[in-house]
């Protein structure tokens, strides 16, 4: 598999904040005329790094509280519009499992966004160094992720690249003792009940056989999903190849199996869970609400039934 850089988001009230048609060289995403060192002291050493940009810690002057901060250059940003799309839709989400965003600044050179710090890593990574989890912790952790999704799908938001990379760990603790929250919104989009979506976007490993087509719903988030918690329990995803066209062949089949050598130990309730996420046909395939239902989550995880909206 291949590792991809993430970006790191989500966002409730931030004062700062108001999208502007302006063009790079004036305001972008906020009309707020102070300087991000008049708020914050900033780190220099970078914490990480990707396609968004930079990232580093942040404390706020006032509170003490560890934030971190994305810094995106102006000048590397091809189309603004994307930019302004994300910082909408992490507006609009307020949720324990969605990273929140605090404030964004900017100035003539750069795009500021204060975010909520985590320091544990991200799934990835986790799956990484443990080769593999316990049918406990991928549960807990299938509950949060779906939990946060459950709350995007109800206010109409469709992710649109769920992936390992997607998830940020909020402490080092082990995994029955942390919070997972997704950090990544920039393929996110809005959606109207019915309406059929037509970008193809997410990462090969992960993407689900409608995207490819041009032609799915927000159920496509499900399937990607299905094929995290796949990943999860076993170590490796369900479609697999040397090269993305070969990983995307195998995904327009839908043929994946359950090898003995990993899956013998593996309870029959974790295997229909992962076929019903993995439904050829969206009408058929598990929602996050039917999830967070199904037996699998229901009998492993401690309080099952509490959904957090």
């Amino acid at each position: 598999m291949s590792r991809e850089s993430g970006n790191y988001m989500k966002a409730p009230n931030s004062k700062y904040i108001r999208l502007s048609s302006k063009s790079s060289t004036s305001s972008i995403v906020s009309d707020n005329p102070s300087n991000i060192k008049e708020f914050y002291e900033l780190e220099k050493k970078t914490i990480a790094e990707g396609s968004y940009g930079s990232m580093r810690k942040a404390k706020h002057k006032r509170t003490n509280e560890e934030r971190a901060v994305r810094t995106t250059s102006k000048a590397k940003m091809e189309n603004i519009e994307p930019f302004k799309r994300e910082i909408q839709i992490m507006n609009k989400l307020d949720h324990p499992n969605i990273i929140k965003l605090y404030d964004t600044f900017e100035d003539s050179r750069n795009l500021y966004l204060i975010i909520e710090l985590g320091v544990g890593g991200d799934l990835f990574d986790k799956v990484i160094e443990a080769g593999h989890f316990t049918e406990l912790q991928a549960a807990i952790l299938m509950q949060q992720i779906t939990r946060a999704l459950y709350y995007m799908h109800s206010v109409q938001v469709c992710h649109r690249d769920l992936k390992p990379e997607s998830f940020l760990f909020m402490t080092k603790d082990p995994i029955e003792k942390n919070t997972l929250k997704i950090f990544d919104f920039n393929l996110s989009c809005r959606f109207e009940p019915g309406q059929v979506l037509t970008t193809k976007s997410t990462t090969a490993y992960y993407i689900a056989p409608q995207v490819l087509a041009g032609s799915y719903d927000y159920l496509s988030d499900m399937w990607s999903c299905g094929v995290i918690m796949y990943l999860m329990i076993c170590g490796y995803p369900p479609f697999f190849g040397e090269t993305d066209a070969e990983v995307l062949s195998k995904i327009q089949t839908g043929i994946y199996s359950f090898n003995p050598s990993c899956w013998k130990s593996v309870s029959e309730d974790a295997k229909n869970l992962i076929r019903l996420l993995l439904k050829m046909d969206p009408k058929q395939r598990y929602t996050a609400q039917q999830t967070l239902s199904h037996t699998w989550i229901r009998n492993r995880v401690p309080y099952p039934d509490i959904v957090r909206l």
